[in-house]
């Protein structure tokens, strides 16, 4: 089997390329990365040489060459990840996440059904479902509500997908995750920025209150997830998936303080993001009944285990926010203080 991975070499993309390397050996992967700034080969280094993975820069809104790399590769499934992913960076910059969410999905789905691929899945978020109050959870039936321009670019190719199952007939799965976890991740994210800020001893940024519910998910769980619904899921279904685990920001900044053995002082609570939706929690009793998914890791060790891998790989954050990031990760950071 010949699958297409859009985005492989970002924090969610690189270990999904990795896992199916692993899981799935007989695959070849072909690897579609623009690499800016949150895609890194290094990511994937341990795959120098693999001749079953097959890396491809370039931009899924290019639908030559999309077309291109469908048809030389003979690809059978697409498994569509990249986008632009940060909720700060979409209210700074609207205009890119439309590009890369909304047209760049539309110009890989007119492809794979140009050229005929067998199965297409899209990777998606639970922030399409906007907020939810301290009670219930996402469903599948759950009306989309986006609050953000990243989580509305998200939802608008979601429905872009489905629209192409129901009129086109092309073979569309959709699924739709909570936070992710694990090593990789770029430092604008909370995990491993909280991480860098305290091993640098700088204060740690809190929006609010820091009670903001988010559900958490090791990036692993999430991988095999996504490999159970394109192997398994049904045509034109949407599958949530959660790692039932309920946690406010300040539970896992402070967590992460005691992991590093930091104290608590350097949290510094700041303004609330615009449209900070207050909490987000997933039921995912669709794909565990019916593709037989479970998410495999515990919480509280895997934080520890995360956060152990970014002070063990400092050279690694270090290179991936040098340069001409380091201006706006610092410009940021200071605005979040201010």
């Amino acid at each position: 089997m010949n699958i297409l991975v859009t985005g492989g070499c970002g924090f969610i993309g690189s270990n999904l390329v990795r896992w199916l390397r692993k899981h799935r050996p007989d695959a070849t992967v072909i690897n579609l990365d623009k690499l800016t700034y949150a895609g890194n080969l290094e990511n994937l280094k341990e795959l120098e040489g693999d001749p079953k993975h097959v890396f491809v820069k370039g931009d899924v809104g290019n639908r030559e060459l999309v077309e291109h790399v469908l048809r030389a590769h003979k690809v059978d499934a697409i498994m569509h990840l990249a986008a632009e992913s940060h909720v700060d960076r979409s209210i700074l910059g609207p205009e890119a996440f439309t590009v890369t969410n909304v047209l760049g999905s539309q110009v890989l789905l007119e492809a794979a059904r140009t050229v005929g691929v067998g199965r297409f899945l899209m990777v998606s978020t639970d922030e399409v479902y906007g907020s939810l109050g301290p009670t219930g959870l996402f469903t599948e039936k759950t009306p989309l509500d986006p609050s953000s321009p990243y989580s509305s670019s998200k939802a608008a190719a979601d429905l872009l997908a489905l629209a192409y199952e129901h009129t086109f007939k092309l073979d569309v799965v959709v699924t739709r995750c909570s936070n992710n976890y694990g090593p990789f991740q770029f430092p604008e994210k909370l995990i491993p920025l909280m991480v860098v800020n305290a091993l640098h001893d700088k204060p740690l940024p809190v929006y609010g209150d820091g009670t903001n519910v988010r559900d958490w998910l090791h990036v692993d769980d999430h991988c095999s997830a996504l490999v159970a619904a394109l192997e398994k899921g049904k045509k034109g279904n949407v599958y949530n998936i959660g790692g039932n685990s309920e946690r406010q920001n300040i539970q896992i900044v402070k967590a992460i303080l005691a992991a590093v053995g930091k104290p608590e002082s350097l949290i510094k609570y700041v303004t609330d993001r615009p449209g900070h939706d207050k909490r987000y929690a997933i039921d995912a009793t669709k794909i565990r009944a019916e593709l037989g998914w479970q998410p495999s890791f515990v919480f509280e060790q895997a934080l520890k285990d995360t956060v152990a891998w970014y002070v063990e790989h400092r050279p690694w954050w270090e290179r991936v926010t040098s340069g001409a990031y380091r201006q706006y990760f610092d410009t940021q950071y200071k605005q979040r203080l201010s």
